[in-house]
């Protein structure tokens, strides 16, 4: 069993999305898919992405929720549709055990991917922190810190609408 956790950018441009699931396809192509296993927060952006492939390539799909009222609060009406199917797709869905998403709930779902991982996949730019704690660096800082196996996935074409992380 593999099982690989995501962690990335939620501000890809549309032009980004296909090279970046093309990626994701093919680092994930390696793997059996009887034996896929991914970990995702689903959040727009990389998070789906990486949970639409795991699917694609017949994995199975856990998902970890952030807090009790990240669905109504944080997912924004354009992602629900997707967040809504992925999470009817898992195998499993955890809920951080935190009733409002915020920072430190953030940081505790990372906390739980990282825990679940034999490996991370990071759709990341390479930018460093950006000091609020939970972003996509910090997660994969924590992941090499804990001698996580880190696949950074950024190919040409990739492209953020922002610099925030």
């Amino acid at each position: 069993m593999t099982t690989i956790a995501v962690t990335g950018h939620m501000d890809l441009t549309e032009e980004s999305v296909p090279v970046i699931r093309a990626a994701l396809q093919g680092v994930l192509a390696v793997h059996s898919p009887e034996e896929l296993v991914g970990v995702s927060c689903i959040a727009a952006g990389a998070d789906a992405l990486f949970a639409e492939a795991i699917l694609s390539a017949g994995g199975r799909l856990v998902v970890i929720i952030p807090s009790r009222d990240y669905r109504g609060e944080k997912v924004k009406p354009e992602h629900a549709e997707t967040f809504d199917r992925l999470v009817e797709a898992a195998v499993e869905v955890h809920t951080v055990p935190h009733e409002t998403a915020n920072r430190a709930a953030y940081e505790a779902a990372n906390k739980e991917l990282l825990r679940r991982a034999d490996r991370l996949v990071a759709v990341w730019d390479g930018s460093p922190p950006s000091g609020k704690g939970g972003g996509t660096a910090d997660v994969v800082i924590e992941a090499r810190e804990a001698g996580l196996p880190v696949d950074v996935v950024w190919p040409v074409g990739a492209a953020r609408r922002t610099q925030r992380s």
